[in-house]
């Protein structure tokens, strides 16, 4: 872990992003005193989703296929 100061934070930002993304932690402090922290975002699993998990919570009209563009719109912005 290592701590910097806001004016070399401020200067080489890039390059400690980049830091933090391979996993380092960046302590930023202020007058000597640490104010934040640097930390990379967890990252989205990957995994596969499940399918059916939306099962019986929507329904189509019957005649879903004979519907226009707008219709369909419609239903999306409106819930008709």
């Amino acid at each position: 872990m290592q701590t910097v100061n806001i004016h070399e934070a401020k200067t080489q930002f890039s390059r400690f992003v980049d830091r933090a993304e391979a996993g380092e932690e960046i302590v930023i402090a202020r007058a000597g005193k640490p104010v934040a922290r640097l930390v990379a975002l967890e990252s989205a699993s990957l995994k596969p989703r499940k399918l059916g998990l939306g099962k019986k919570q929507f329904s189509f009209p019957e005649k879903f296929d004979d519907l226009s563009a707008g219709d369909i719109a419609d239903m999306f912005e409106h819930g008709k």
